[in-house]
């Protein structure tokens, strides 16, 4: 994920939060309760509440019932059609609170490796890298909140990480050697944890199924949801369509990368051969 788009929910009210307010706004003014627009809309109020919050991206047949319930004329589902479809950084906050909520996250990293693997000095340089002209303040509160973020693979029952790397990825030197060596020992560690599993792409697998990294959440109620990463900023998708690419995708990487014993052989070895000191 870029470095620049990630951490630290946004001052201002962010797109999904605006139209979680709405739903809300337009619910008291009806006069429902939740457990009154539960019981018309067919969702549980713990569904409605994450949505309120901004938590949660409506589906579009919730925002279908909120329109027909609510009176709204296809407002609603018109709002949300634009959320979906518009790119921006503010999408990270969202993304972060079902991250933690997530029962399952996959990731597939294509040229740095995945933000909740990433050690300080490693995020710090990727910081850096891409905001050269920002204070160290800034910068460092970044870094904390990375770290903070990871804390999720280490809390009492973390959710299930399965993570498939490019191996052009583990071969940059981010950071200088000493950085990318630290960073290769921890993703090595990691890969030791129950619940997470990493495998390699290795350099001379064919063509991948997709040439963009994204992340998978798997969601309580069965629910799964995208999310895409670019130069330009974020995006979650929730369509059937564009998470079914996603995952047809990561089955395929699955497939092809180096089993997991042999993954984490090959990062090792990639920390022992690096030279002692940076050139």
């Amino acid at each position: 994920m870029a470095a620049s788009h990630d951490e630290g929910a946004p001052e201002v009210m962010n797109d999904l939060e605006y139209l979680g307010a709405e739903i809300k706004e337009a619910r008291l003014r009806a006069g429902l309760s939740q457990r009154q627009f539960a019981s018309g809309t067919g969702f549980t109020q713990s569904y409605i509440s994450k949505v309120e919050r901004g938590a949660l991206i409506p589906s579009r047949k919730f925002a279908q019932k909120c329109d027909l319930v609510l009176g709204a004329d296809g407002r609603f589902e018109r709002q949300r059609e634009r959320l979906v479809k518009r790119g921006h950084p503010s999408w990270f906050a969202p993304f972060a609170k079902m991250e933690a909520e997530a029962r399952a996250i996959m990731v597939w990293s294509v040229w740095i490796l995945p933000g909740l693997l990433h050690t300080e000095d490693y995020a710090r340089a990727l910081f850096r890298a891409g905001n050269p002209d920002v204070s160290d303040e800034w910068i460092e509160k970044k870094v904390a909140n990375r770290m903070a973020r990871r804390g999720l693979l280490t809390r009492e029952n973390p959710p299930k990480f399965w993570a498939i790397i490019n191996e052009a990825s583990l071969l940059s030197h981010i950071g200088g050697v000493r950085v990318m060596r630290a960073q290769l020992e921890h993703l090595a560690e990691a890969a030791r944890m129950p619940k997470i599993t990493l495998q390699v792409l290795s350099r001379t697998a064919e063509a991948p199924p997709a040439t963009e990294p994204f992340i998978l959440l798997e969601m309580p109620q069965q629910r799964t949801v995208a999310y895409t990463d670019t130069a330009l900023g974020g995006q979650m998708a929730t369509s059937d369509d564009q998470v079914e690419f996603c995952r047809s995708a990561f089955e395929r990487l699955r497939a092809e990368a180096l089993s997991p014993t042999k993954s984490i052989r090959l990062i090792e070895k990639i920390a022992k051969e690096l030279p002692n000191e940076d050139v």
